[in-house]
Order: C-alpha cells, then sequence, then structure tokens
C-alpha cells in the first residue's frame, strides 16, 4: 500500500492529537477528584451525603488512581519515547 509524505504526516499528526486528548482528559479527571477529596478534607461536616467521610476518601483516591495509571501506560508504551 502507498501512502505519501502527506498522509504519514496527517496520521502522525492525529497520534499526537488523540494521545494530547487523554492525557489531557486524565488529568482534568484527576483534578475533579483531587478537588472533592479536598472538600472532604477541610468540610467534613457539610457533606450530608457520605456518612462515611473515609469511605467516600478512598473511592475519590481509587478515581485518581485510575487516571493516574492512564497517563503512565499512555507516557510507557505510546509517547515518542515509549
Amino acid at each position: 500500500m502507498y501512502t505519501n509524505k502527506k498522509g504519514i504526516d496527517m496520521a502522525l499528526h492525529m497520534r499526537e492529537q488523540l494521545i494530547r486528548a487523554v492525557l489531557a482528559h486524565a488529568q482534568g479527571e484527576i483534578e475533579k477528584h483531587k478537588a472533592n477529596v479536598n472538600v472532604y478534607l477541610e468540610h467534613p461536616a457539610g457533606i450530608g451525603e457520605h456518612s462515611d467521610i473515609t469511605e467516600a476518601i478512598q473511592e475519590e483516591l481509587n478515581k485518581i488512581a485510575v487516571y493516574h495509571d492512564q497517563i503512565e501506560v499512555v507516557n510507557k508504551y505510546f509517547s515518542k519515547n515509549g
């Protein structure tokens, strides 16, 4: 199959855009869940729907871990240096 240079450049550009999008999404989700943890830590009495604050914090930490792992995997296996 013949692919010209423009096609290769477009594919590489698309690859970089997709990688940046995945990383940006994961980082945004991490920031959201960090904010939730900070709310629990700074205002635990104001969170009426969560009677077990520790459990709620652990759930947020688990969500952070998922996105952190995604970033690590992308950087290790799909970055230019990976």
